[in-house]
Parts: C-alpha cells; sequence; structure tokens
C-alpha cells in the first residue's frame, strides 16, 4: 500500500485518549500554520498519559526516526528500553510494528497518522504527529492506546 492509498490515514473515529492528544497538538498551531512547532511542546500538560507517550527526532537524510524520550508503558509493553536509538536499530514489533512507515507518512504528509493493531487478548492505537522546526518536521509526537480484546 502506498501513502496515496490511505496506509496511516486517520480513521473518521478516533479513540478518547488519542483525541485528547489530538486536540493538545492541534492547540499548539501558530497562527496560520498547518502543524505546531516542536518547541511549542510540553508534554507535561498530558502528565495522565505521559506513560502512553513518545517523541521522535526525525532526520532528513536518510530519513531516520530516534526515540528521545517513550513512556514507561511504552517501554514495559515492548520489553526493552529504546529511548536514544534509531527505529531502524530496532527489531520492531509490537507496540512499535510499523511505526517507521508511519513516521515516514507524517513527515511526508506534514499530518498526523494512524495506525491499529488488533490482536487476541489486547491490541494497540497508534497516532504520530509532526512537529516543525529548523525548516522541516524536525519531531513528531507518538502516543499510543492500548486495548484488553
Amino acid at each position: 500500500m502506498t501513502l496515496e492509498d490511505g496506509a496511516f490515514a486517520l480513521p473518521e473515529r478516533l479513540e478518547p485518549d488519542l483525541v485528547r492528544v489530538l486536540d493538545y497538538w492541534s492547540s499548539l498551531k501558530r497562527g496560520d500554520n498547518d502543524i505546531p512547532f516542536w518547541d511549542d511542546v510540553k508534554l507535561s500538560t498530558q502528565a495522565p498519559f505521559a506513560d502512553h507517550l513518545m517523541m521522535l527526532k526525525a532526520f532528513e537524510n536518510p530519513p531516520r526516526f530516534r526515540f528521545d524520550l517513550v513512556g514507561d508503558d511504552v517501554t514495559r509493553r515492548y520489553g526493552a528500553t529504546i529511548a536514544g536509538k534509531f527505529s531502524d536499530e530496532l527489531d520492531l514489533h509490537p507496540p512499535l510494528d510499523r511505526i517507521t512507515g508511519q513516521c515516514r507518512a507524517a513527515v511526508k504528509r506534514r499530518a498526523p497518522t494512524y495506525f491499529r493493531h488488533a490482536a487476541p487478548g489486547g491490541g494497540y492505537s497508534r497516532l504520530i504527529l509532526p512537529l516543525w522546526g529548523n525548516g522541516y518536521v524536525e519531531m513528531l509526537i507518538g502516543a499510543a492506546r492500548f486495548t484488553q480484546e
């Protein structure tokens, strides 16, 4: 599936926890800008959801993504500490499977992207939100919502 086919497109209805993070991201936009600047982000305002958040640094050439901040629940569910590591250095399994492609889509579109992984016993949904800095999408907010299915 290519980006034009709708991979990682936002669904008509987002989970309430992800809506809250998307609303926070939208509230940071300055003037007519389509996306907020990363230096306006204050994750401390998202304290109740902080264990489910990530901040990823985006690099342009080559396109790579480094996990700069990873919430405790994401780390626990992944099973290893990933802060400071690049996505292409990791064995990407839930809750981080397909995150590199999702981040690339968010950077290319300069828009939020969404991924859902359904599995017996529990799955998750993930939102990636681009942030502007230094003339390009420099950072991304990631938010994961875990479910019992």
